[in-house]
């Protein structure tokens, strides 16, 4: 998926533990928007003098399938959820982007950095903000969460690259694979009765250590 930091064995990841630049996770990212093919981002895909004549073009990087797409497709219902209802929602009521926005926040300890991955169908960005030195923080999680410090930064970015009228931005969902059917994405149930959704822990007395 374009990554190629080490990344530690650790049961801690599934949390974001490890530490990655920003170009592999926006690369990462829209191999979801991508149906499952990673693709090898590249800088410069053409150079034009100021007449509009091409001098020089740049072929695209490598792809690889690396998911199938029912798989990828999950993935984005699940971070369109972090939008649409989650600790993305500014994206909504603030700076009221109204097509299909997949993303997610981030937030490291003592609010040190902040990170704003988001997706929509054909373009993929990512925001963050921190320093080198750990020892630089916000003071509180209300400023230095990833949705105050970094999404704000995607959503002014957004608006104006959708509202520019020659870039021409696609503004419908994300494209659906054909076998792919809506009970797939699990969608909440007001009963847990034979329902592979959810699994119930044994009742434990609570420990208030």
């Amino acid at each position: 998926m374009g990554i190629t930091d080490t990344i530690p064995p650790v049961p801690s990841i599934c949390l974001g533990t490890a530490e990655l630049k920003l170009l592999e996770l926006i690369s990462a990212l829209s191999t979801f928007a991508n149906s499952g093919v990673s693709q090898t981002p590249i800088f410069v895909t053409r150079i034009e003098d100021r007449f509009g004549n091409i001098i020089s073009t740049f072929p695209y990087g490598a792809s690889k399938e690396v998911m199938d797409e029912i798989s990828a497709y999950k993935m984005i219902s699940l971070m369109k959820g972090v939008v649409d209802y989650g600790t993305g929602s500014r994206i909504r009521y603030i700076y009221k982007i109204p097509y299909p926005v997949a993303g997610k926040t981030g937030t490291t300890d003592d609010n040190s950095d902040g990170w704003f991955m988001g997706i929509t169908p054909n373009l993929a960005a990512g925001v963050w903000v921190g320093g080198e030195d750990m020892q630089i923080h916000f003071r509180s999680m209300a400023l230095g969460q990833g949705a105050s410090m970094a999404l704000p930064i995607w959503g002014l970015f957004m608006q104006k690259v959708y509202n520019d009228p020659t870039i021409n931005l696609y503004k419908g969902d994300f494209t659906m694979p054909k076998n792919f059917t809506p009970d797939m994405l699990c969608n909440p149930s007001n009963s847990t009765e034979s329902s592979p959704m959810f699994i119930l822990p044994k009742n434990k007395k609570k420990s208030w250590n």
